[in-house]
Formats: C-alpha cells, structure tokens, sequence
C-alpha cells in the first residue's frame, strides 16, 4: 500500500508530487523488444522436418539426412550446429524438455528414439521399437514420452521414473489406438502429437481428422471442428494457452480455439505465407510462430536452400 503524505507542508507537498511521477513512469509500458529477423536459414542441404523451442529464444531444428540437430537464435537469426549427423540416422518430429534440459528425437522409418543432453550435447540413450513402421512426432510429458507411429495404430511410449529418470531400453511398451481413430493403408496416419489439460491430441493427416486420446487407455475421441473444417495434410501441432496451431503441409497454418473437455475446437483463422515451401512443423516463441518449409517437392542437394518462417501468432 502507497501511504500518502500530508499535504499541509510544502515539503509533504513536493514529496507527494515526486511519488505521483514516480509511480507514473513505472505505469508507462515497456516497449516490446523486436521480434527478431522474418527468415532464418538453415544450413544448404539441411532437409528439415521437425521444430522445437528451446530455452530463451532458442529453437532446435532437426534433418532427415543424417539426424543433425541445428539450433537458432530467433532475435539474431544465428545459429549454429548443436547435435552432427551420423550416417543411418533421421530426425523427424522433435521435443524440448525444458524440466531436464533434454531434446528428443523421433528417428521416422530407423524405428528408434533418440534423447540427447542439451549442455553437454551428448547422446543419452536411445529406445528402439519393433515392429514399428515411421515414428513421426513426440511429446514429453510429466510421466513418459508418447511417440506417433503414421502406419502402425498405436503410440510407442517411454516411461519416465521418478524425477525424469531415464528408463533402461527394455521398459518401452506400446499403447493401441482405439476409440474413433482407424487407421488407413498405405497412408500416413497418426502425425503431430501435443499434450493438453491432461489428454494427448493427435492429427490423422490422411483423413484431417483432429482426437483427443486418454493417456492410460489410448482410446481416441474426435474433436469436433464444425462443419466443413478439416485438417488435411496435418503435420506439426502445437498449443499455447486454450489455442491449438496446426501445421499443414498445405503451406498454412490453421488456428483452432479448443472447447471444454477437448471436445471441440473452433476454427479462428488461417495464417500463411508466400515464402512457405511444404510447411510442416510449428514453433510458438515470443508470441510468433516458427514454421519450418520442408521443400518436400524439391530434391535434396548439397546445395539446396532451406529456412524458417515467422508467423504472426494471431491471424
């Protein structure tokens, strides 16, 4: 509480003008830093796929050519490499988390998880699945790491024990989709995963179809998204608040507003740009979204062009 002095003296007087100032100028708003360059480009040749924030204004970037993992300063647009590729390796759908300074790596059709420690940039442990078909994307939540496989109907899941704690390979387990979800052949199926209020939600690209799934039983629900919305060609996910973005590899990102009970999610709007290329993961950080152009139509080359997009985070 301000106490306010006795007017009665000039001094109080003078003492009471300086407060008022005082407390004015801390009411007035701190300018906004500058949300940083509209591009940042990757190495040639990167072939991106999956995206993650890191702390502070880091994002981590991963390739499909050999599992290198690139990390970038979004204020600067700098960047620089953080984990290097090994031959046989593929780094599809990517998680920070942040509890344990640790970034995971779904390894796509290799079958296999990678967690690495950011600090010391060092490989930690590495989780194998079979049969798996292509693990696309993760999450890490409090108590495991939840995997989509795009053509087998099920999540890999990695336990985690008390504190975090690294499970030993031979504790990993399968959790079968059930509920609305069905798999189609021949198709890529279960892709972006994030969790929220306590459910996972994945996107089925094939169908455009959104489902919240209960951790413990892997039963999917359909969240409604109103007449003819859909999310087609569904890649990357992401939720800020009570908003979900879905990055689509139709070179847009749509904008949901969840409902209550993730039982529906209303369509705000679209947001998108002339300089995606085959867009499929998203990246929210200070209050912008990161879009990654994989160039999925362009073949890959020592030489070929890559970069990211930021995005307004509101349409």
């Amino acid at each position: 509480m301000v106490r306010i002095p006795d007017f009665r003296s000039t001094r109080s007087l003078a003492a009471a003008l300086a407060l008022v100032a005082s407390l004015a100028a801390g009411a007035l708003p701190v300018t906004a830093a500058p949300p940083g360059p509209d591009q940042i480009d990757l190495p040639a040749g990167w072939a991106p796929e999956g995206i993650t924030a890191g702390a502070g204004t880091t994002v981590y970037v991963g390739s499909l050519v050999d599992g290198a993992i690139w990390q970038a300063d979004v204020r600067t647009g700098d960047g620089s490499r953080l984990i290097d590729g090994i031959a046989g390796n593929v780094a599809v759908g990517i998680d920070y988390e942040a509890a344990a300074g640790r970034l995971w790596v779904a390894g796509g059709p290799t079958g296999k998880v990678r967690v690495y420690d950011v600090a010391s940039r060092t490989l930690l442990q590495t989780y194998t699945f079979s049969p798996a078909g292509f693990l696309n994307d993760l999450v890490v939540t409090e108590d495991a790491v939840y995997v989509t496989d795009s053509n087998i109907q099920q999540l890999d899941v990695i336990p985690l024990g008390p504190g975090g704690a690294l499970p030993d390979p031979s504790a990993v387990r399968t959790l079968p989709l059930s509920g609305q979800i069905h798999f189609v052949a021949n198709q890529f199926n279960a892709n972006g995963i994030v969790a929220a209020r306590g459910w996972l939600i994945v996107v089925q690209s094939f169908t455009g179809q959104l489902f919240r799934v209960d951790p413990a039983t892997g039963v999917a629900t359909e969240i409604h998204l109103g007449p003819g919305v859909d999310v087609a060609a569904g890649d990357g996910l992401e939720v800020h608040g009570g908003t979900l973005y879905v990055g689509q590899n139709g070179n847009q990102v749509e904008v949901f507003r969840l409902g209550p009970g993730l039982a529906s999610a209303s369509l705000s709007g679209v947001l998108t740009s002339t300089a995606l290329d085959v867009s499929t993961t998203v990246a929210f950080l200070r209050d912008s979204l990161y879009v990654v152009s994989a160039r999925f139509t362009t073949p890959v080359t020592p030489t070929t062009p890559y970069w990211l997009t930021r995005l307004p985070s509101r349409p």
